[in-house]
């Protein structure tokens, strides 16, 4: 299966960046590679989201449950139905000298076993790609309010 773990600096207290990362309806107006994402449930520390993301002029669908760990100002991702077999990760914040290490981890599976072994290479980079720009989205979105 594949793993995609991507990392960005931001010049931002974890504090300022954590509110923004569980805001996940907001993504669409500053992440292009997003169609829209939608909470449909609310439960404790969980959400229940729909989203929809457009990779290359393809339409992936999913939805995820979301677990949300305000103390260590951690979120973690799982899909429970969707397009790919598993789609699953985190987001992590570490405080540095310079501000904040942001790292969003995804860990997936196509699901069709024959070819997978082709698609894989090619998905991995899609969505390390897909990955990074939704950090430098954050980033920016975070540098310029600031």
């Amino acid at each position: 299966m594949p793993y995609v773990e991507v990392t960005i600096s931001v010049g931002c207290q974890r504090d300022k960046i954590y509110p923004l990362l569980k805001d996940m309806e907001k993504y669409p107006a500053f992440m292009t590679d997003l169609v829209s994402v939608e909470v449909v449930e609310r439960t404790g520390n969980t959400t229940v989201s729909k989203w929809v993301s457009n990779v290359d002029g393809r339409i992936i669908k999913w939805t995820e449950l979301d677990t949300f760990d305000d103390e260590n100002m951690h979120i973690s991702y799982n899909q429970i139905d969707g397009d790919l077999k598993k789609f699953a990760g985190e987001w992590i914040l570490t405080t540095t000298d310079e501000g904040t290490e942001i790292k969003l981890t995804v860990d997936f599976e196509f699901g069709i076993p024959m070819i997978s072994a082709l698609l894989n290479p090619i998905l991995k980079k899609k969505v390390r790609d897909n990955s990074m720009n939704m950090l430098k989205a954050v980033k920016e979105k975070l540098e310029t309010s600031a």
